[in-house]
């Protein structure tokens, strides 16, 4: 039933290239930034999963555009001190905007 959910396919994809690049971040990183995007992509994953089981999803989807945006803070910051490459930087920013503009669609249609 998750895989009929356009956003939660799509957030379990960038939340596997999310994890899998966090675990290159170097060592100093780790358990600061890349701890804190890790957590916040998990966190995202719960409230997909979350909203697609609940009838009155509003504040769990602004929660999301929430997380998401702390995700493209988080994800600039590894950009400026080079834990990410520009070419990561960008593919993540598409991600991160794909998943922004399905929350707000998916927003819209509830209300």
């Amino acid at each position: 039933m998750r895989e009929d959910y356009p956003l939660f396919v799509h957030w379990y994809r960038t939340l596997d290239w999310i994890l899998d690049a966090v675990e290159r971040f170097p060592k100093s990183a780790r358990f600061s930034v890349a701890s804190r995007i890790a957590e916040a992509a998990l966190d995202t994953m719960d409230l997909v999963v979350a909203a697609i089981y609940t009838k009155s999803r509003t504040h769990i989807l602004d929660q999301m555009n929430l997380g998401i945006e702390r995700q493209r803070v988080l994800f600039r910051l590894s950009h400026d001190r080079k834990y990410i490459s520009t070419r990561q930087y960008e593919h993540i920013a598409d991600a991160l905007d794909e998943a922004g503009r399905m929350v707000g669609g998916w927003r819209k249609s509830t209300t």
